[in-house]
């Protein structure tokens, strides 16, 4: 998708590899996320979260997954145990609720999947007669991607090639950006009649490639389609429907100046809505809904800052929405005056 805006600076890095996952958002925050097998009945996924800089442990949380009529799992009570075992060695019990079917490993658990995850293993939870297997695969090269973005190589603290380095020297932590949320003007009670400029319509045109948008191209230009609202004393935003496919749809918007030669900024043609200053998108990564993009922009007064960008997770039917959230640029967003 068309997401030129949210690849603006500070920016953070994914990367997967079989059933393995990395993002790291732009605070240097790095979460890898693991799963089972494709073809495996009995979904699961653990979740593997470090912040940036020296002597920052790693958290491991384990979610059971619960997407669709799983059989077993509604039989179990709504609190119950499972055991963890890796390479047949049994690794205590964890507690897991019914309401979130997540827990958190100890730390004897949590550096046991850690080293385990460095070669073939067998790591599974169970409750004797149900069992949850985590696969490995691809494991290896995503911890290792994360200990090359937090830049531990090497050191004591790395997860897949330790060395004899002190942390001293790892990537430190960046505190998180904060926009500031531009407060927005009602519409001028003529602001419609700009949809019918010929040289505004012009430069919607010139910003977009040709058929990106079906209800308006050069042939074929439906004003009708168009919404406008006020951004500024001088800016509005403008969008339209650009596409429709069987479970998401694309929506396009432009901040456009409101005076000749009405200037035009395409922020994106893959947006799902606009109130109150912000963009936002969510597309489905299939229809089954359990996988999910994400992000915002928000109007700071000159221009629309791209404020998260996060996917829910693999589509591995763990829970419907995704599994987690995984971003890979997050702000925090106040008010203006505030």
């Amino acid at each position: 998708m068309s997401t030129a805006s949210l690849a603006a600076e500070p920016q953070g890095v994914s990367f997967s590899h079989n059933d393995w996952e990395l993002a790291c958002d732009n605070t240097r925050t790095c979460r890898a996320a693991g799963y089972n097998a494709d073809g495996d009945d009995m979904a699961v996924s653990v979740l593997l979260t470090r912040q940036a800089g020296p002597s920052q442990a790693v958290i491991a949380t384990l979610k059971i997954g619960e997407y669709g009529d799983n059989e077993a799992l509604q039989k179990l009570p709504s609190k119950f145990k499972v055991s963890m075992r890796v390479n047949q060695q049994v690794l205590g019990t964890l507690n897991i609720d019914k309401s979130n079917l997540e827990t958190r490993l100890n730390q004897q658990q949590t550096d046991a999947l850690i080293t385990a995850l460095h070669q073939d293993s067998e790591i599974v939870w169970s409750t004797g007669k149900t069992s949850w297997k985590l696969s490995d695969k691809g494991a290896a090269a995503v911890l290792l991607k994360m200990d090359e973005f937090q830049k531990r190589i090497g050191t004591t603290g790395a997860l897949y090639k330790k060395g004899t380095l002190t942390e001293d020297k790892v990537a430190p932590a960046i505190a998180t950006p904060i926009v500031l949320a531009a407060p927005v003007l009602a519409n001028k009670p003529d602001d419609t009649k700009l949809l019918k400029i010929k040289a505004l319509q012009a430069a919607l045109l010139a910003s977009i490639k040709e058929d990106d948008c079906s209800d308006i191209t050069e042939k074929r230009f439906k004003e009708d389609s168009l919404s406008i609202n006020r951004l500024s004393s001088h800016s509005v935003l403008i969008s339209t429907t650009c596409w429709m496919a069987a479970y998401n749809q694309g929506v396009a918007y432009w901040v456009v100046d409101d005076k000749a030669p009405y200037s035009a900024e395409l922020l994106t043609t893959d947006a799902s809505d606009y109130a109150d200053g912000k963009i936002s998108f969510a597309q489905k990564g299939r229809g089954l809904g359990d996988c999910w993009s994400s992000g915002t922009w928000t109007w700071d007064g000159k221009k629309f800052v791209p404020t998260s960008a996060s996917t829910s997770g693999m589509c591995k039917l763990v829970a419907p929405g995704g599994a987690w959230d995984l971003p890979t640029l997050v702000t925090e967003v106040r008010k203006a005056g505030h």
